[in-house]
C-alpha cells in the first residue's frame, strides 16, 4: 500500500499512520455495510468511560466519531467517578448479555477505587475488541482464533506495508507491558520473525536494539532510542506518545529522537500521526470480526488482507 508511504528528504521513508487508518477504516466500513445485510442490524461497539481524565475524554470521542463513520451503531455510556465497581460490573454484564452489542470497551485507565482487572476480565471476550481478557490472551499465545489488541495489531499491519512479507525479519520489542510489548512479540512471531522482548534492565539495550531489522519501542520515555541505536536502512515503529515542555511550549514526542533516527532509519512512524490512528482502525476491524463471528458467519472479504497477514 504505497500511498501510505511518503519519501523523507534524508531518504527514509515515511509511514503515514493517518493514510493507513483510512485505508483500514474504509475496509472496515466496507465489512459493516455487509454484516448490516446479513445481521439486519448494525455492528455495535459500546464504549464505557468512567470518570474526567481529559485524554481519554478525546479519545472517546475520536472512537465514537470513526465507528459511526464506518457504518456501525455507537453506544455511548459515560459515568461519573464516584461509580462504584459493583455498578461498573453490573453495567458490563449488561452489556455482555445484549444481543444487540458486538464489541465492549471500557475505558482505561479506571479510578482507582476500580480493579482495572476484574472489570476487564468480566467481560464476554466474544466481545472483548480490545483483546485484553485472560481469554484472548491466551488465545494469542497458543495461536488459536481470537480477539486481537489492537495497538500491536496496527504495528504488525504498518510493518507489512512498508516491507511486505516479515517472515525471518529481525524484531526488537523495548517494553513488556500487557497492552503493547507482550501482544506485539507474539503478533511478530506469527509472522515468522525472530523476536527479542527487550525493557528496562536489558543489558546493553543499544547494542540489542542495533541488531534490529524492525524496532518496536513501547516504553513511554521521550526520545530514549537514539539514532545510533537504529541498524541502516531498519524499520521503526514507533509506539511511544509523550508530551515534553520546551520554550513554554507543548508537543508530542515518540520513544525515538526521531530527528536522529530518520538519518539511519529506512522506514520510520512519525509521532503523531504513527501509530496512534491505527489503534482505533484495528478497534473498528475487531467489532466487524466480533460481529461476524457471533453470528456465525465468515470474516468479510473486505477484512482478509488486514486480519490474515
Amino acid at each position: 500500500m504505497s500511498e501510505i508511504l511518503t519519501p523523507h528528504d534524508s531518504g527514509a521513508m515515511l509511514i503515514d499512520g493517518k493514510a493507513g487508518a483510512a485505508a483500514v477504516d474504509a475496509a472496515a466500513r466496507a465489512a459493516a455495510a455487509e454484516l448490516a445485510g446479513a445481521l439486519g442490524r448494525q455492528p455495535a461497539l459500546a464504549v464505557v468511560l468512567v470518570g474526567e481524565d481529559p485524554a481519554s475524554q478525546v479519545y472517546v470521542r475520536n472512537k465514537i466519531r470513526r465507528t459511526e463513520a464506518a457504518g456501525m451503531r455507537s453506544i455511548e455510556h459515560r459515568l461519573p467517578a464516584e461509580t462504584t465497581e459493583h455498578d461498573l460490573l453490573t453495567l458490563v454484564a449488561a452489556l455482555n448479555a445484549d444481543d444487540g452489542v458486538d464489541g465492549i470497551l471500557v475505558q482505561l485507565p479506571l479510578p482507582a477505587h476500580i480493579d482495572a482487572r476484574l472489570v476487564v476480565e468480566s467481560i464476554d471476550p466474544a466481545k472483548d475488541v480490545d483483546g485484553l481478557t485472560a481469554r484472548s490472551a491466551g488465545a494469542l499465545v497458543q495461536g488459536a482464533p481470537g480477539l486481537r489488541p489492537c495497538t500491536p495489531s496496527g504495528c504488525v499491519w504498518l510493518a507489512r506495508q512498508a516491507l511486505g512479507d516479515l517472515t525471518g525479519k529481525s524484531v526488537v520489542v523495548i517494553g513488556r507491558s500487557i497492552l503493547v510489548g507482550k501482544p506485539a512479540a507474539l503478533l511478530f512471531l506469527e509472522q515468522n520473525c525472530t523476536v527479542t522482548l527487550a525493557h528496562s534492565r536489558t543489558a546493553d539495550l543499544a547494542k540489542v536494539c542495533a541488531g534490529a531489522d524492525i524496532l518496536v519501542p513501547a516504553v513511554g520515555r521521550p526520545e530514549m532510542v537514539r539514532g545510533d541505536w537504529i541498524k541502516p536502512g531498519a524499520t521503526v515503529i514507533d509506539v511511544g506518545i509523550n508530551r515534553v515542555e520546551a520554550d513554554g511550549k507543548a508537543r508530542l514526542v515518540g520513544d525515538v529522537a526521531f530527528d536522529e533516527a530518520i538519518e539511519s532509519a529506512g522506514f520510520i512512524t512519525p509521532v503523531p500521526g504513527g501509530v496512534g490512528p491505527m489503534t482505533i482502525a484495528m478497534l473498528l476491524v475487531n467489532t466487524c470480526a466480533a460481529a461476524a463471528a457471533r453470528a456465525g458467519l465468515s470474516t468479510p472479504n473486505a477484512l482478509s488482507d488486514i486480519l490474515g497477514g
